[in-house]
């Protein structure tokens, strides 16, 4: 498996306790439910990964054993509550100094279990870093361990506070760049706590976090929280291997507030609980919820096409339909005392509506009112007069005095802190909020709705995984204050039950490494003189090569069976199997050429008259002879009845209605599914199905009589019984019209076509293989023999290419692309141009160092090259046409110029790159104007006015901007290039005022 074995110690443990103890066993009756109902009890999985021959010498009376840890000595930290089993075996783990992965829900309280860590560093005179993924986090983190702990620093891209503080919070940006550049500061630190660990899945930015662990010296020790995932025991073993250190694993799906789950339709009145707080699914609550469906759909097709849904700043209409719903849903509860609620959308401006359609409803008293404006006024103390009265600022204080608020990334920052704060206060009774509030911050509500059942993802319109809903469903129910969480999930129309369930009820979601090769880390290894971290270290040591190798083992054990079944599949009489299988092949084949003569319209419709039995083939599936009722030109509307391959024969303008054998049954949504044949051994039943007239692939000569009435079921079941007769009595298959003597056709090339058939079938009826009646079963054989090698052929060019042979091309052209560009010589060595390229990683650092080096900076003032540099920061897409003045449109030329030349020489490199797609992704020109006018002196009012992008998606970029000069401004410093150095500190300077870098309230 790998070069060290890993051993597991795994047990349950459950909290003793009666009554939870009677719930477990009651459902234990119920095998079904067994896996989830762990989480009713009070109970942890605890299971530990171990490296080939560990000691452990640690007193078993204090601290338990490796696979059964207990602490029974003197606490570092003391809590108010009784921790739970899982929070006990956590603190067990750190107290033995052995790493842990805390895998539990949002509300289950992972929190303690850092504060545990950070206590014993303080006990211990030890340093520990605090990494969270995002730096609003951070800046929450801070604050609450600076409550906890006196001696807590911080260190963001834009914020930097006691940087030699004992505790520090960081985002993992930068302590992989602390990593890279071997700061004196990890040589103190004993501990690592790595939060929200899961976003190690994220496209963009997982591999940081992979890079961090990989780097992290063997004698730290670390902590990952992160929500419920399926793998987390291959994770550990992951870290055991990496870093050969026992890694433990504590698992618990308890949730300290159940849950309740229940479905609104749009439209309709009143709630369907679909799942109860035990997690058992109510069938007859969901198909009584479909059934409004059908009631409402003359008025539900009404009122949707009214509400189209656009993205960008004005929705057009995209709440209008939904308004009235969410409007009730919220007055519901508010009458029914379930506040506070998070109504989550999946858009922005969606969000917006929600709230503003609110206007009607208050939730405050005027006490609440009042301490609502007191915070508010208090809060935007640190903003100047003008900004002030800014219309997103002034607009927020009278929603936010009748206890609603809304919480997306697109909000001024003060607004979203000063919404979280309100909150957390109990101000705030109705939030409309983005996904992103669920995560982070334990700030839970009573109640979760969620507005839609679908979300965009940037590549389609698809159903909300079982992972995302068990993070956002998690902030319902508060621990100590709710008996139970309800969450309302709104549907606009019917969808499959089995979705709702695998959605609601469905497992988290495993953790998959995204990891690929940057030019900035491979250009940071090359310059590390220890050579101990090479590229082609980090891809060995990568997640993704682990689980890779993880999967070998089991591929070479099916590759042995397939290998040992082939063997027994040899059989001596092969090469006459061979030649009776090559004359079906042939027949088959020449069948098909005079099919497609045959079936020309002008040929075939003459004799597809009712009653005529025909064969129909729809790609792969075989549906055997149905019988003609009716032809008709012109294929009707597209329905689910239709054959799949239908989407491919649209050209045919005939369609043939056939008599099929289906499969039964209807859909659990009451709809007719797709036909299809019916399984082996299965009923099914005669349904008329639309054939395209090419998917016919036989004619019989015989014609039988159908009902002149086919809606009654019986009278569609007695021509199935004459077509089971019919087969029965022509055990060679039925007689087929004859081209030549039944159809009259003349044509000298299908009079050959049907020649060949015939001496083909001649040579097929008298082989022995035919007459000894064994060549169904030794064909069968034949065939399964054909495919156990195909697949062995399969498995073994899979283990061929090994991931680590594909990283190992990649990373050979990534550094041909670097030698070319003049970032490495010949040998490998760092060159100037890839000193500079070492300290980037906020933008494209090959682009930005070509911009440096070929003289674009040099012509422009510190405006253009703020306004420029916007162009590298990811930001929201701009709905409206660019038009930029003359100062800015000539470099963004020069900078469109240059990407397109890094693009094509990444492609020379065979590197997979399509240029116009890396020439747009990475130049972003949507807010240059608005940087320019900035960096000038306008006001913020002013440049609001000049986008249609979001307030807080202008400032994130204004700030990572700033980050992003800063670390040019090294860059520059680092290769003696004093003039741009000062250009790219003036164009930061330009940036830092007022509302863009107001500091937060958190800090």
């Amino acid at each position: 498996m790998m070069e060290e074995a890993l051993i597991h110690g795994k047990r349950k443990m459950p909290e003793q306790d009666s009554e939870d103890k009677a719930v477990f066993t009651n459902e234990a009756a119920k095998p079904e439910s067994v896996p989830k109902r762990i989480n009713l009890s009070r109970s942890c999985v605890h299971e530990v990964a171990v490296p080939n021959g560990y000691a452990s010498f640690k007193d078993e009376s204090i601290h338990g054993t490796l696979s059964n840890p207990v602490y029974n000595g003197k606490m570092a930290k003391t809590y108010p509550f009784e921790l739970d089993p899982f929070q006990r075996v956590s603190v067990a783990c750190l107290e033995r100094n052995e790493s842990v992965l805390v895998s539990a829900h949002t509300s289950a309280g992972k929190t303690a279990v850092a504060e545990y860590a950070i206590a014993m560093s303080f006990r211990d005179k030890q340093r520990v870093i605090y990494t969270s993924p995002l730096k609003a986090l951070s800046n929450q983190k801070y604050r609450e361990l600076s409550q906890e702990f006196s001696d807590v620093g911080l260190m963001t891209g834009d914020v930097t506070l006691a940087p030699n503080a004992s505790c520090l919070v960081m985002t993992t940006e930068i302590l992989r760049g602390m990593l890279y550049r071997g700061s004196e500061v990890i040589k103190e630190v004993a501990w690592v706590i790595f939060d929200e660990i899961h976003y190690m899945k994220d496209r963009e930015r997982g591999v940081v976090w992979e890079e961090s662990i990989i780097f992290l010296p063997p004698a730290i020790k670390m902590v990952f929280l992160s929500a419920t995932m399926s793998n987390a025991t291959e994770f550990a073993e992951w870290i055991c291997n990496l870093h050969k250190q026992p890694c433990h694993v504590v698992y618990t799906d308890y949730r300290p507030t159940p849950l309740q789950h229940y479905v609104f339709p749009m439209g309709g009145l009143g709630l369907y609980l679909v799942v109860n707080e035990n997690e058992q699914f109510k069938e007859e609550n969901f198909m009584k919820m479909q059934d409004t469906f059908t009631k409402q759909k003359s008025q539900a097709d009404g009122n949707r096409s009214g509400g189209a849904k656009a993205s960008g700043r004005i929705a057009k209409g995209g709440a209008a339909s939904t308004g009235s719903d969410i409007y009730k849903i919220v007055k519901m509860i508010m009458e029914r005392k379930f506040q506070p609620v998070i109504v989550f959308s999946f858009s922005r401006r969606e969000c917006e509506q929600h709230a503003m359609s609110m206007s009607k409803l208050d939730f405050n008293s005027q006490e609440e009112k009042d301490a609502v404006e007191q915070v508010f006024q208090n809060a935007v103390l640190c903003l100047n007069e003008e900004d002030r009265t800014l219309p997103a600022i002034e607009l927020m204080l009278p929603l936010l005095q009748r206890g609603i608020a809304v919480h997306h990334s697109g909000l001024l920052p003060i607004i979203k802190e000063l919404v979280e704060l309100l909150f957390q206060e109990g101000l705030v009774k109705a939030l409309f909020a983005t996904e992103t509030f669920a995560m982070g911050l334990n700030m839970p509500a009573k109640t979760v709705v969620f507005t839609s059942v679908k979300k965009w993802d940037g590549d389609s319109n698809r159903y909300i995984g079982s992972g995302e809903y068990i993070q956002m469903s998690g902030r319902a129910g508060r621990r100590g204050k709710d008996e139970r969480g309800i969450c309302i999930i709104m549907i606009d129309e019917k969808m499959e039950m089995n979705v709702l369930k695998d959605m609601v009820l469905g497992k988290p979601a495993p953790l998959v490494s995204t990891f690929r090769l940057s030019y900035y880390s491979i250009l940071n290894l090359m310059s590390r003189a220890e050579g101990q971290f090479t590229a082609e270290h980090v891809i060995k040591n990568s997640f993704h090569q682990f689980q890779y190798e993880k999967a070998l083992p089991d591929m070479g054990l099916r590759i042995s069976k397939l290998e040992k079944e082939a063997a027994v599949l040899d059989s001596s009489g092969e090469a006459e199997l061979a030649e009776y299988h090559k004359l079906g092949l042939d027949i088959a084949q020449l069948e098909r050429r005079i099919m497609s003569e045959i079936t020309r319209p002008e040929r075939v419709l003459l004799y597809l008259v009712p009653g005529r039995l025909v064969k129909v083939r729809d790609g792969g599936t075989d549906w055997g002879w149905g019988v003609v009722v009716n032809v008709v030109k012109k294929p009707p509307a597209a329905s689910n009845t239709l054959p799949s391959s239908l989407a491919s024969s649209r050209g045919s303008s005939y369609i043939v209605d056939t008599l099929l054998h289906c499969s039964p049954g209807l859909s659990e949504n009451g709809s007719r599914p797709k036909p299809c044949p019916p399984r082996p051994g299965e009923k099914g039943e005669m349904h008329v199905v639309p054939v395209p007239l090419p998917l016919v692939s036989g004619l019989s000569s015989i014609r039988i009589a159908i009902p002149s009435d086919l809606r009654p079921p019986e009278a569609r079941q007695t021509v199935l019984l004459a077509v089971q007769e019919l087969g029965k009595r022509y055990p060679q298959g039925l007689p087929k019209l004859h081209p030549v003597k039944d159809m009259g056709i003349k044509d000298p090339e299908l009079v050959d076509l049907v020649r060949q058939v015939e001496e083909r079938e001649q040579k097929l009826y008298s082989h022995p293989l035919h007459k000894s009646g064994q060549s169904e079963q030794q064909f069968q054989w034949y065939q399964r023999k054909a495919e156990v090698n195909h697949e062995i052929q399969q498995l073994k060019s899979k283990m061929r290419e090994s991931q680590l042979q594909k990283f190992r091309d990649e990373l050979k052209n990534r550094s041909r692309v670097l030698k070319m560009l003049g970032h490495i010589d010949a040998d490998g060595v760092l060159q100037l141009k890839g000193r500079a390229a070492c300290l980037i990683d906020t933008g494209d650092e090959l682009l930005v160092t070509e911009l440096m080096f070929n003289g674009t900076f040099n012509d422009l003032d510190h405006h253009q090259v703020a306004a420029l540099a916007s162009c590298f920061i990811p930001c929201d897409k701009s709905n409206e046409q660019i038009h930029l003045r003359n100062e800015l449109a000539k470099p963004l030329q020069q900078l469109q110029d240059s990407a397109r030349r890094i693009a094509e020489i990444q492609r020379e490199c065979k590197l997979d790159i399509n240029v116009d797609e890396y020439v747009e992704s990475t130049v972003r020109p949507y807010l240059m104007d608005v940087i320019y006018c900035w960096s000038k002196g306008a006001s913020f009012a002013e440049v609001i006015e000049m986008t249609d992008i979001f307030e807080g998606s202008i400032i994130r970029l204004a700030r990572r901007l700033d980050e992003f000069l800063n670390q040019l401004r090294a860059a520059a410093h680092a290769v003696g290039e004093v003039d741009l150095e000062k250009k790219f500190e003036a164009g930061s300077e330009s940036l830092r005022r007022g509302i863009m870098f107001a500091n937060s309230l958190y800090l």
